[in-house]
């Protein structure tokens, strides 16, 4: 990416100002938040406006909110760091206690819905435990 050029992704743009343009989505996006409020609220200009900003947008001379031009179809992806093993055997072991933290949800839950069918099939049975006490 050159420095003229905005890092939000073109595509998105578009579908935003093709779908939600009236509402100013593609503004917000992409950091014009004031054109976006106005826009909102005039409804893209009466509609006017909406079709202007898709027709800019995809012919690729839409700018975002510090005069960049958004004009790369596809996102970047971002550079992260590569992860240290000790992150992944600790990220490994919290996916392996939230399955754990899972099965023991499941199982309370069919076993308290097990007690509930038991209770509104034998009413009676309730009446007789409430007596005994």
């Amino acid at each position: 990416m050159t420095g003229n050029t905005s890092d939000k992704s073109r595509t998105v743009t578009l579908l935003l100002a093709a779908l939600l343009g009236p509402f100013g989505a593609h503004r917000f996006y992409t950091g014009r938040t004031r054109s976006g409020v106005l826009m909102a609220v005039t409804l893209g200009g009466a509609g006017i406006w909406y079709l202007y900003d898709v027709i800019v947008v995809a012919a690729g001379g839409f700018r975002d909110a510090e005069g960049r031009l958004v004009t790369d179809w596809e996102i970047e992806e971002r550079q992260r760091p590569d992860l240290s093993a000790d992150v992944l055997q600790e990220l490994d072991q919290l996916r392996h206690e939230v399955a754990e933290l899972t099965e023991r949800v499941d199982f309370t839950e069919r076993l308290l819905a097990g007690r509930r069918r038991e209770e509104l099939d034998n009413p009676e049975r309730k009446e007789g435990k409430d007596r005994s006490v």
